[in-house]
């Protein structure tokens, strides 16, 4: 079993990195919305139910802070039950043995005993900042943000990541040592850096 996890910056492109990447090498591949929706409903789409959970019973475990983040001094407003719903969905994923991509959810450090090839995408503000202002144009005009809406968000969501990732490693979110492989997708196509990617995880994996 190899897994590939890959951190990032919110709108630095590592989702789509990580989909292409997935793609490229024939792997399963997971993303934020699947895990989240499994985190807030104890649920799934049909096809990931069919393939992953259908038996595993992830939602009969006791949820409990001490048994789980026993070392964890957890912020108020971090959501504690969301938190170990997430590790334990993580778990039953590696627990198939597939190869696989996953993105964010901090399943570098919850799956640290598998040995993922763990993957750091980072860009800069501009470079975010225009990319999902190019996301926004996909959405009806009623709904589409503002530029300085969509940067709030930006701060917003890197924030919450930030300390999110403190808590569980004590670490701060783009602290490099933590990552085998750092992505600066600035002055990148996503889909012409995928190739090299996959080759570098594999050799990686090879070593």
């Amino acid at each position: 079993m190899r897994i590939i996890t890959i951190s990032r910056q919110f709108g630095s492109g590592g989702r789509e990195l990580g989909k292409r990447l997935a793609e490229h090498l024939g792997w399963d591949y997971y993303d934020r919305e699947i895990i989240d929706r499994l985190a807030a409903e104890q649920g799934l789409d049909a096809d990931y139910v069919k393939k992953a959970l259908a038996n595993h019973g992830w939602h009969n475990i006791q949820l409990t802070y001490r048994s789980s983040f026993s070392h964890v001094l957890f912020d108020p407003g971090i959501k504690t039950e969301l938190l170990i719903r997430e590790r334990e969905i993580l778990r039953d994923i590696a627990a198939l043995g597939n190869d696989c991509v996953i993105i964010g959810r901090d399943a570098d450090v919850i799956l640290e005993d598998c040995r993922p090839f763990r993957v750091f995408a980072c860009a800069d503000i501009d470079a975010r900042l225009r990319r999902c202002m190019k996301h926004e144009q996909k959405r009806p005009e009623t709904e589409r943000l503002t530029e300085r809406q969509v940067l709030r968000n930006i701060r917003r969501i890197d924030r919450n990541r930030r300390n999110t990732r403190e808590i569980l490693t004590g670490k701060s979110h783009g602290d490099s040592s933590a990552f085998d492989l750092t992505v600066n997708t600035t002055n990148w196509d996503i889909k012409k850096l995928t190739p090299a990617l996959a080759d570098f995880a594999l050799r990686w994996f090879e070593e």
